[in-house]
């Protein structure tokens, strides 16, 4: 996004010059889905699209709000002294609930100001939007106060704002993918320790095609939270007589010894997806570490098939993506990303092929679904920065 545009549409909306712009990138996870909140391991990266903001200073105590994403809503203020949650400010109470918690930790602020977003992540697709905005006023309150705070500290409070603030019931994993991002690597994350491990990713001559539904997801609405619980009960089950605090810490062997303890066909299915996707993101990680794109490419697809038989969470728009996508020359493979119900899909595709490969995939979801889906290509990029201009 070109930076005198941002600077114009500042002016244009505060009358007022602006002083530093931020970005905040999105997130796309490789494979490891659904397994962040069972002490699994995933594989995520931050991508170059994302969120800008646009700020300046304010003599006064009040912080001003205004998205590009959505001008109906308008400008947004509020004090430094009134960081409650307010359901009617909608999206601002991603940056409020930063501000909150910090200020809870310790932190002062001890002047307000101006800030315009304007994001190029498409709007309710699962790329983690509400991560890159956490995680961009974290940067920026780092920045413009010159707080001592350690971006993994970033990283959990955006996490805390979204469990105890926003109330949305979600692991770890968003949240480091965008704020320890780095060009080019994504990071295998053991969310049960936190250890993580960078891994370059060399495609070689294949790209990552971002495949949006259209289709609105809330998480707040979908069934996460169910499927969350699900997986909480299955566990409870194999507590009876197995010393494991989540199913992330079992191998396939063990799960299939002790799935009889579970009991319930529903739940052995929810389990089954945990604990296997677990192994192939390990093994995901270890195709790519030696370049093995094939193998990599299978067990992308392999994690589509249990999502959608095992954890019941793609839906007609994903699968109708991915099952074309799987049929098209140059791809090595394809599967949703997120939470499910709609968002995201992603395939590797040779670089040669991937016009034809958006135009026939693209037919192909507007006959089964009657309107069209989107195409984007993105670059594994860094995490939160200030952007510098002239």
């Amino acid at each position: 996004m070109d930076t005198n545009t941002l600077l114009n549409e500042f002016k244009n909306q505060f009358k007022t010059n602006a002083e530093k712009i931020f970005f905040s990138p999105g997130r796309i996870n490789l494979i490891g889905e659904h397994t962040d909140y069972n002490g699994g391991n995933v594989f995520p990266c931050a991508i170059s699209l994302g969120t800008y903001g646009v700020y300046g200073k304010r003599d006064d105590q009040t912080i001003c709000l205004y998205s590009a994403n959505i001008p109906d809503q308008g400008m947004v203020s509020f004090q430094l002294d009134d960081l409650e949650y307010h359901k009617e400010d909608g999206w601002t109470n991603y940056l409020r609930g930063v501000l909150a918690n910090l200020v809870s930790r310790g932190y002062q602020f001890d002047h307000g100001f101006d800030l315009f977003l304007n994001g190029n992540l498409p709007d309710g697709a699962g790329l983690s939007s509400s991560a890159s905005i956490e995680l961009l006023m974290g940067t920026l309150l780092k920045n413009i106060f010159s707080l001592d705070i350690a971006q993994l500290d970033l990283v959990k409070i955006g996490q805390e704002v979204e469990n105890n603030y926003i109330g949305v019931n979600s692991g770890i994993m968003d949240q480091f993918a965008v704020g320890m991002g780095k060009a080019d690597q994504a990071i295998l994350l053991d969310t049960n320790t936190m250890k993580y491990e960078y891994a370059p990713i060399e495609l070689n001559e294949n790209i990552i095609v971002i495949m949006s539904t259209n289709k609105r997801r809330e998480l707040q609405d979908s069934k996460y939270n169910e499927r969350r619980s699900e997986c909480e009960q299955a566990l409870k089950r194999l507590q009876t007589k197995l010393t494991i605090k989540s199913l992330g810490e079992l191998s396939i062997d063990q799960f299939d010894q002790a799935a009889y303890l579970i009991n319930d066909d529903t739940l052995i299915k929810r389990a089954r997806h945990a604990v296997f996707e677990n192994q192939r993101t390990l093994r995901a990680f270890a195709a790519l570490k030696k370049n093995d794109l094939t193998t990599f490419g299978q067990l992308v697809n392999a994690s589509h098939v249990s999502l959608h038989y095992d954890y019941a969470v793609t839906g007609k728009e994903l699968d109708t993506l991915v099952e074309s996508a799987w049929k098209q020359p140059g791809v090595l493979g394809a599967r949703m990303i997120g939470a499910g119900f709609g968002g995201c899909a992603i395939a590797i595709v040779n670089k040669d092929y991937v016009e034809d490969f958006k135009t026939k995939v693209g037919d192909a979801y507007k006959k089964e679904i009657g309107y069209a889906a989107d195409f984007y290509i993105a670059k594994i990029s860094d995490g939160p920065k200030e952007v510098k201009f002239n």
